[in-house]
C-alpha cells in the first residue's frame, strides 16, 4: 500500500521537523473557515459535521495575551512536573521503545513536550507523529494504517493535551477496538476520570489551551470533508503560516521545557481509578438545566476555553472558591462575548461550557442568541 507523504516543518507547520510528523494532508490553500454562528446552525441542525470546516482562528487583543504569558510565566513549573510524571509512567510501563502519536492538535504540544523529557532525562529519541480523531467519525485509518506499516502497533502510545467529559477517550478506544493497538490515552490532566496515564487530576489550566494555532505549531484543527478527503488519503488541516509574527509555539515549549531542571522525583499518582466520573457529572448537568444533549457540555478550563472561542456558547459554570488565576482568561473572554457566569456551590471541574442548546440564527432571544424551544 502507498501513502501519503508525512508532513514536517517548516513546510508545513512552525515545529522543527524532528519533533514531529504530521500524518496530515495539507489544505492550506482551501477556504474552509466559516462564521461561528454559521457553523453552530449547520452542526446543530444536523446539516454538517463540525469537523467539515473550520472556524474563524481567533485574534487575541493585548490584555488576553497579556493573561496567556502570566499563566505560563506560573504554570510551567507545574506543567513540567506533569509532563514529567506521563513520561515516566509511559516508559516505565510501556518500555523505552515507544512511540508518541499526539491527537492532533492540542495533543501535539505535549507529544513534543513528552519526546523532550525522554531525550533530556533518559538520552532517548522518540519517534512523535501528530494524527485526526474527529467525534462520530473515529480515528484516522489512512494514518492507522500507516503506523502499522511503519512502526510496532504495541509500542505506540497515544497523547492529548486533557480530558473533558471522556468522549475522546471513548472514541478512541471504539475506533482501535480490535486493533493492535492499545487506546489508552496519556494527558497531562484528567479530571474526566476516564484514563489511568495521567499527570494530574486537578482541573488546571494548560496555557496552551488559551490560543489555538499560534500555540500549536500554527497548524489547525483538523477537517475531515468527503470533497477533499479522498480514499487513500490522511485528514486534512492546514498550516496559517501567515500568522507567523503571532506564534509562540516553540515559546511555550522552551518555557516549559526549561522548567524542567525544576523537577524532581515523579512517583505515579496514588489514585489511578477510572470511574468516568466527569461523564457522570455532565449527566446531571444536562438535565438540570435542560440542554437534552450531553456534546453541549464542555467541562474543565480547557474545553470551556474552546467553547468561548470556537462555538456559541450559552453561559459559563464556574466552582465557588477556584483557582482565579486558572479561570482569568475564562473570564475575560466571557466578558468580552457577553456571556454570563455562574458561579455553582459543587462542580468536579474548575468551570464548565455550556454550547448554547438548540441555536438558530435569527430572531434574538434575551441573552443575545436565538432559541428555539425551551432552554433555561
Amino acid at each position: 500500500m502507498s501513502f501519503p507523504p508525512v508532513l514536517r516543518g517548516p513546510a508545513f507547520g512552525s515545529y522543527a521537523p524532528d519533533e514531529v510528523g504530521w500524518l496530515l494532508t495539507d489544505l492550506s490553500d482551501v477556504p474552509l473557515e466559516a462564521p461561528t454562528e454559521e457553523r453552530e446552525e449547520a452542526v446543530q441542525s444536523g446539516g454538517a459535521h463540525y469537523a467539515e470546516s473550520l472556524p474563524q482562528e481567533f485574534q487575541p487583543d493585548e490584555s488576553y495575551l497579556q493573561l496567556y504569558h502570566r499563566a505560563l510565566a506560573t504554570s510551567a513549573g507545574r506543567i513540567a512536573h506533569a509532563v514529567g510524571t506521563v513520561a515516566e509512567l509511559i516508559l516505565a510501563e510501556r518500555g523505552r521503545d515507544v512511540v508518541l502519536v499526539s491527537l492532533a492538535r492540542a495533543g501535539t504540544p505535549v507529544g513534543v513536550l513528552l519526546r523532550r523529557w525522554a531525550a533530556a532525562r533518559h538520552g532517548l529519541d522518540l519517534p512523535h507523529y501528530a494524527v485526526s480523531i474527529v467525534r462520530g467519525r473515529g480515528i484516522d485509518p489512512v494514518a492507522m494504517a500507516w503506523l502499522a506499516a511503519h512502526h510496532d502497533p504495541a509500542t505506540v502510545v497515544f497523547v492529548d493535551g486533557w480530558t473533558g467529559k471522556g468522549a475522546i477517550t471513548r472514541e478512541l478506544a471504539a475506533a482501535l477496538a480490535g486493533s493492535p493497538f492499545d487506546p489508552t490515552l496519556a494527558v497531562l490532566a484528567d479530571p474526566g476520570r476516564c484514563t489511568p496515564v495521567f499527570g494530574t487530576r486537578e482541573d488546571w489550566l494548560i496555557p496552551s489551551a488559551c490560543l489555538n494555532s499560534t500555540v500549536s505549531g500554527l497548524v489547525s484543527r483538523t477537517v475531515l470533508n468527503d470533497r477533499l478527503i479522498k480514499p487513500g488519503m490522511f485528514h486534512g488541516a492546514k498550516f496559517y503560516a501567515e500568522l507567523a509574527a503571532a506564534d509562540v509555539s516553540n515559546a511555550f515549549l522552551d518555557t516549559v521545557t526549561a522548567a524542567f531542571d525544576q523537577v524532581g522525583p515523579t512517583p505515579p499518582p496514588a489514585d489511578r481509578t477510572v470511574d468516568h466520573a466527569g461523564w457522570a457529572a455532565v449527566d446531571r448537568i444536562v438535565d438540570e438545566y435542560g440542554i437534552g444533549d450531553p456534546n453541549l457540555v464542555k467541562p474543565g478550563v480547557g474545553e470551556t476555553t474552546r467553547v468561548l472561542l470556537r462555538r456559541v456558547p450559552w453561559r459559563v459554570l464556574v466552582r465557588a472558591g477556584a483557582p482565579a488565576d486558572d479561570l482569568a482568561h475564562v473570564l475575560l473572554l466571557a466578558e468580552q462575548r457577553g456571556v454570563p457566569v455562574e458561579e455553582v456551590a459543587e462542580l468536579p471541574y474548575s468551570c464548565i461550557g455550556l454550547i448554547h442548546p438548540r441555536y438558530t440564527r435569527g430572531a434574538t432571544g434575551a441573552d443575545g442568541y436565538a432559541v428555539t424551544g425551551r432552554a433555561r
